[in-house]
């Protein structure tokens, strides 16, 4: 039974960055109150990241490790080039036991490699990783998804770029612990929306950074959603993608506006290595085209202000 959902398409042929500090596992260190320590006791080397959201200068991605959790990316593709790293989930047959393991078995559907394409597009210099969940028919299982997502936060990528979800609620818990433990990490998992208005997850948590498509002609622009849950939308709608056998396809959906998200926090991590996961998503959202930024009131000498409740 498919637990495991991409946004499917809808076609028409044609290194750990710096400053992120030790990522121990959940729950080790933890701090619940500063008592007897003072803000001497706990210095935090920050980065104030990007004025209005858009990095100062050159951003490529470079030095910033993407992991791309779909259906495999081919090999030596022309749009994507060479891999940093590639693997699968294994599940066995007779004993159920799951592992991820090394494999150079490229892509079984091309839903991984327009992904990947796209953050190669949007971030060209960054490291491109992938690991494999779903099967030849946009096919998987939420253990297998749950595993290799598990996985990829372990790991410590940078960002993690995930244009799947599940229907399943029986997931949803541990999805959402998950992405949890990925935000207090510094990992920053970019969630597609479902194509349909369906429940599922996990880009309904807060915890990540989630994605719809829109339909501007413009391929550099995003916005922000106003009425969450959806937070943000891509270019995603007959957009241009690598797929199987080094060609190209036009296709549609949320699948294709998240990896360019995806791309974007690689750009802005490339330049801003320091920056938090909250800070990530701000930078995006005072990016994004449709948010006005109007100037604060003059609080001079003479003005008056209004400090009243209404």
């Amino acid at each position: 039974m498919t637990t495991t959902e991409p946004e499917r398409p809808q076609t028409e042929p044609e290194r750990p960055r710096a400053g992120a500090g030790a990522r121990g596992a959940p729950g080790q260190g933890l701090t619940w109150s500063l008592h007897g320590r003072g803000p001497e006791d706990v210095p935090v080397l920050a980065d104030p990241g990007p004025p209005l959201g858009r990095p100062a200068g050159p951003a490529t991605g470079r030095g910033v490790r993407v992991c791309v959790v779909d259906s495999g990316v081919e090999r030596d593709h022309p749009l994507i080039g060479p891999l940093a790293g590639s693997w699968v989930v294994v599940k066995g047959e007779e004993s159920g036991k799951i592992s991820v393991e090394p494999t150079t078995t490229g892509d079984t559907c091309g839903h991984g490699t327009a992904c990947a394409g796209i953050v190669r597009r949007t971030a060209p210099e960054c490291e491109i990783h992938s690991v494999r969940v779903l099967g030849e028919r946009f096919s998987g299982t939420g253990d297998v998804l749950m595993a290799g997502l598990r996985w990829a936060v372990e790991q410590g990528f940078d960002v993690v770029n995930l244009s799947l979800s599940t229907t399943r609620t029986q997931f949803a818990q541990e999805l959402h612990s998950l992405a949890d433990s990925a935000y207090f990490a510094r990992t920053v998992i970019v969630a597609s929306a479902h194509n349909t208005p369906v429940e599922s997850f996990p880009w309904r948590f807060a915890s990540v950074i989630s994605v719809g498509s829109h339909q501007e002609d413009d391929p550099e622009l995003h916005l922000y959603n106003p009425e969450p849950p959806v937070e943000f939308f891509g270019p995603g709608q007959n957009v241009t993608v690598p797929w199987l056998g080094g060609r190209t396809i036009r296709t549609t959906g949320n699948s294709f506006a998240t990896p360019y998200v995806a791309g974007l926090c690689a750009r802005v991590l490339s330049a801003h290595p320091r920056m938090t996961a909250f800070q990530l998503k701000n930078a995006l959202y005072l990016s994004a085209a449709n948010v006005r930024h109007t100037p604060r009131p003059s609080t001079a000498a003479g003005d008056i202000r209004d400090d009243s409740e209404n």
